[in-house]
């Protein structure tokens, strides 16, 4: 696949994210945001959760979680440590998560928990 037709596919999948967010109640803050180190694919608030999400867009199920490798969880959380003090508030439950879309299935939407984001972005909070 040559990388306009990926960068294609990317942001159809993106666009698919965030809908599947927004109807449930999620509000996207930001798209693609890209910091020094890093990117995240959607920014999303309900309530005092806030969410850096990451989008897989794969033929298959298993594909789409194997594409979430070490590597992308480390700049997915550079870019959440860089970016969450620009979009939390006093208070909020910070969380990277994963939203894997398949052909032929609904997407899945995996939270997962990191402690070091939440009290990266409490110090900054502090400190600003």
């Amino acid at each position: 696949m040559n990388r306009q037709l990926a960068e294609a596919r990317g942001r159809r999948a993106e666009t698919i994210a965030a809908w599947w967010l927004r109807l449930r109640a999620w509000r996207i803050l930001a798209r693609r945001a890209r910091v020094p180190g890093g990117e995240v694919d959607l920014i999303a608030r309900r309530g005092r959760i806030l969410v850096f999400v990451e989008v897989k867009h794969r033929g298959t199920a298993e594909a789409a979680a194997w594409a979430l490798d070490e590597y992308y969880l480390h700049r997915v959380a550079v870019a959440a440590e860089r970016l969450a003090p620009r979009y939390a508030r006093l208070g909020d439950d910070i969380r990277i998560d994963a939203l894997f879309l398949v052909p032929g299935r609904l997407p899945r939407h995996l939270g997962q928990r990191l402690a070091r984001v939440t009290s990266i972005a409490a110090s900054n909070r502090r400190r600003g």
